[in-house]
């Protein structure tokens, strides 16, 4: 697997965010379900944005990381203030790499 980490940066008090995180969620459980999240959720020190962890197939590129997160309510409708789509290495991890 390929892993890449990818950094959500919004205001945590966004109606637009609030709104959107129903739509949000159903696509990341539609990921989990389809085995391309390890982990997904919002960082809880009360500054907003959050992490997910997403794996693809053996030699997948940023691109494809980028293709597949484009898809996300958040990104689609420009509620983010910032993302971040990084390759990453588990070294230690229990994701089985």
């Amino acid at each position: 697997m390929t892993y890449f980490a990818v950094t959500y940066t919004y205001n945590p008090d966004s109606e637009q965010i609030s709104s959107l995180r129903p739509i949000h969620r159903e696509f990341t459980a539609r990921l989990m379900a389809e085995g391309k999240i390890i982990g997904s959720g919002p960082f809880s020190d009360g500054g907003g944005g959050a992490l997910i962890v997403i794996a693809l197939e053996e030699g997948a590129q940023l691109a494809d990381a980028e293709a597949l997160m484009n898809e996300d309510p958040f990104h689609r409708e420009g509620a983010l203030e910032d993302r971040s789509i990084r390759l990453w290495n588990p070294v230690i991890s229990t994701f089985g790499a």
